[in-house]
């Protein structure tokens, strides 16, 4: 509910800070309603964030189940909508705009066949799920999807009484009707270029000093005001007196400066600075610099009036401002005078001719106070009320028009904002999207469509961005290009072992690699003279874990030599390997594998002798171990001595749970099995990433109860590292593994070079994007996926609310 005239009217500082304590004295309490969750109270405010409901992240996601969260996320509760079926929003009501890039063409297995070149979209979103390839237009289903359920009583509509002449008013064009936080009105980067603001990285500011100010905006964050006055010297105009006040009004800061180059005027009419003020003082900018930075906490916003000028003074650096002149915003780009505003909303009077010259704290308090009241009021509500006085007009009465037909009113979903007054509008190449053409913007590049987007000075609610298919017409039939992302996907779960006594069968071999982890297939290789296997396990950590456990064994007199393939997609593989494990989705996972009974009472003779050691006696259990007389005996494994155990035949969530608990909460645990088979890993997921290290550190411990751990490689969405691809039968892959080799002999590289090439394009590309959006934004990158009557393959979906620059 809007505050009425009289008590938005700007109060006195004494009565402001009797009535409106910082947010440093106490922490806000946020209503379940406000936040869109149900089942929380009283919770600390945050930023609106995701997370996807247990159970439902290796399951993929459709089209329509995309579209109900885009719902939701911009419509909430308030909407008389329920949270999505796969994931919670969290603070929906923070949600301040809604991005979605669709990129024709590329599925989830060339995502992680380039991981390494995406760094943007593998470290930038906290959430990465599975799509279901539609043969929908996404773009046009995203907006003409109907919103069901809706309560469009119960949004607020600004424009239902919003006069006519008060549409197209400036403030209103540039930030709506409704109030909003704070953080809606921070300049985001591509605001501070334009209206020359200093930006680290820029050419000119190399020696510039930066704030910390690099940490995530709240709502709550800490208002400060900034003013300085300059003297014009030999070098232009240097600073001569730099106030700072805080956002109870108090003067924190208010100090002198001596310019560093000659004074050629002091401006005195302006800046009030004689030189007989001057002569005493010893005090350098870069004094001050250093005074400002202790005294403005991390997320603190800067408010003046065009502190464009007060900064590029100071020299300074500082991510987050208000800038006065740009809320009480004028048609053509014109500027009001911080004096004009002062008198008109704050019925003050400033810069008076009895004074002689400026007062910057008088002047950074009435920045300040601007501010704070046009936050509190919303822009509504200063137009309407300062609409005269400052824009020079009056509203006269609407004539009542004679009433028409009621309208039925549409449930789709770009109908739904444009009725709630929000704007929607499609960037990309010319398509069939169901949007109004004055709505969409056509262009023939990703290039011109990225600039077109970034080059908005206010960006839609909802927009979607079309990327052309990076890999269409560099390759005559791109069926061969995704066979070979999925053979090169595959190779990174083999190993090859050997030699193999003879007689040695493909049975044995599962039974003694199924200790590392579930065993997809093997196949066995004979030569002339010596028996190998190639082995596929479902998970990246089983052939690592066969790596490390199973190499040098000693089966039969014959010594086991695992080592990984050796071909050009595997020349980067340990890089990725470190890549995948560092990933922040696996921050707090970690691979748990423990061998039955049954593989030890069965296993193949062993004797070893690993790291110069000779094994201990006595354990069945997942080792590299000898046997002697039938049973099983465990040698060094990572580092640490395996010690005599019962193993147990059963890996259950239970014992998964009673056992790792003791490191730190237990999150969740995801036991893989396939139909009438027993689980023979398991994936924990901490509560932190502490718990995961106390875990991996007590190998001794673990040993001791036949557990195996490693590090998570396998993205958490992914039930195997297989669920990259389609799923294929053994025969189709052979065929397929057999002509990518044969394409390997014959390439010269320059395919991948320009796959990799394109892919890294298209991931800078991306970055741009979501460093343009404004703190708040749900960003959504969707790889559409390829669906084929042959077969389909996956897309994925990166999901990431914008929190901080």
């Amino acid at each position: 509910m809007d505050p009425s005239p009289s008590s938005t009217v700007p109060r006195g500082r004494k009565r402001r800070r009797d009535e409106a304590p910082s947010a440093h004295e106490g922490v806000r309490r946020v209503t379940a309603e406000e936040d869109g969750d149900g089942d929380l109270r009283r919770r600390p405010p945050g930023p609106a964030r995701l997370s996807v409901r247990p159970g439902r992240l290796q399951q993929p996601i459709t089209l329509a189940e995309l579209v109900e969260l885009l719902h939701f996320a911009a419509l909430g509760k308030a909407g008389g909508l329920k949270q999505p079926s796969w994931c919670r929003v969290h603070h929906q009501r923070k949600v301040s705009g809604i991005n979605v890039a669709v990129v024709e063409g590329l599925t989830q297995s060339l995502f992680y066949k380039n991981y390494l070149s995406m760094e943007h979209l593998r470290t930038s979103y906290a959430t990465r799920i599975t799509f279901t390839p539609s043969s929908n237009n996404a773009a046009s289903e995203i907006f003409s999807r109907e919103v069901p359920n809706v309560d469009l009583s119960s949004v607020s509509k600004p424009e239902e009484t919003l006069h006519k002449a008060l549409k197209h008013h400036p403030v209103i064009t540039a930030f709506g009707t409704q109030r909003r936080g704070l953080t809606a009105y921070v300049l985001n980067q591509p605001q501070m270029i334009k209206h020359h603001y200093p930006v680290k990285g820029l050419p000119g500011f190399e020696e510039f000093l930066c704030t910390s100010s690099d940490v995530c905006l709240t709502d709550d964050s800490p208002l400060y005001g900034l003013d300085c006055e300059m003297c014009l010297t030999e070098k232009g105009n240097e600073l001569a007196r730099v106030s700072l006040v805080d956002s109870d009004g108090n003067c924190v800061l208010d100090q002198l400066v001596k310019p560093q180059n000659r004074v050629l005027n002091y401006l005195t009419k302006f800046s009030g600075i004689t030189a007989a003020m001057l002569r005493p003082i010893t005090t350098t900018l870069r004094d001050v610099q250093t005074k400002i930075r202790t005294l403005l906490p991390d997320d603190a916003v800067l408010v003046g009036h065009s502190l464009n000028h007060d900064l590029i003074a100071l020299k300074l650096i500082h991510q987050h401002v208000i800038d006065t002149s740009l809320l009480y915003r004028r048609e053509f780009g014109q500027k009001f005078k911080l004096k004009v505003l002062a008198e008109a909303v704050l019925k003050r009077r400033i810069q008076t001719d009895e004074r002689r010259g400026h007062h910057p704290t008088e002047d950074a308090a009435a920045a300040l106070e601007l501010a704070q009241y046009f936050i509190e009021a919303g822009p509504r509500q200063v137009v309407e009320l300062h609409l005269e006085e400052l824009w020079g007009c009056t509203l006269e009465e609407e004539e009542e028009e004679e009433e028409s037909p009621k309208r039925t009113p549409s449930y789709r979903f770009a109908d739904v904002l444009q009725t709630l007054g929000r704007s929607a509008a499609y960037f990309g190449k010319r398509a069939n999207v169901a949007l109004d053409l004055t709505h969409q913007r056509w262009y023939s590049s990703d290039k011109e469509t990225l600039a077109s987007f970034r080059k908005q000075t206010k960006q839609p609610f909802l927009s979607v961005l079309r990327f052309s298919d990076h890999l269409k017409g560099r390759c005559a039939d791109q069926q061969p290009l995704y066979r070979n992302a999925c053979a090169d996907l595959r190779d990174m779960c083999a190993v090859f072992a050997g030699p193999l006594p003879a007689g040695f069968s493909r049975r044995d071999v599962r039974r003694l690699f199924r200790r590392c982890g579930t065993v997809r297939r093997v196949r066995m290789l004979e030569s002339s003279v010596r028996i190998h296997a190639k082995v596929e396990f479902w998970m990246l950590e089983g052939a690592t874990l066969a790596l490390k456990v199973l190499n040098g064994l000693s089966v039969l007199g014959h010594t086991l030599k695992v080592q990984r393939p050796v071909n050009e997609s595997t020349l980067d593989l340990d890089l990725n390997l470190e890549a995948l494990t560092s990933d922040k989705l696996n921050a707090n996972h970690l691979y748990v594998v423990k061998p039955g009974r049954d593989d030890a009472a069965r296993g193949p003779d062993v004797s070893t002798k690993l790291n110069g050691r000779l094994a201990d006696a006595g354990c069945s259990g997942l080792t590299a171990g000898g046997q002697t007389n039938g049973s099983l005996r465990t040698a060094k494994i990572n580092g640490e001595r395996l010690h005599p155990c019962a193993a147990e035949s059963e890996l259950s969530e239970e014992s998964v749970r009673e056992t790792f608990s003791l490191y730190g909460s237990v999150k969740s645990i995801v036991l893989p099995r396939r139909p009438g088979k027993r689980a023979r890993h398991a994936c924990v997921e901490f509560g932190s990433s502490e718990a995961k290290r106390a875990a991996l550190s007590s190998s001794e411990r673990l040993l001791k109860k036949s557990y195996q751990v490693w590090p998570s490689m396998t993205p958490p969405h992914l039930t195997s590292w297989f669920g990259v691809a389609p799923a294929r039968n053994i025969e189709e892959e052979e065929e397929e593994g057999a002509a990518a080799e044969q394409r390997a002999d014959s390439s010269d590289g320059s395919s991948q070079d320009q796959e990799t090439s394109l892919m890294k394009k298209l991931d800078r590309r991306l970055r741009k994007l979501f460093t343009s959006l404004p703190d708040g934004t749900l960003s959504v990158v969707l790889f559409l996926g390829v669906s084929r009557t042959s077969c389909d393959h996956p897309g994925l979906c990166f999901l990431e609310v914008k929190n901080g620059s």
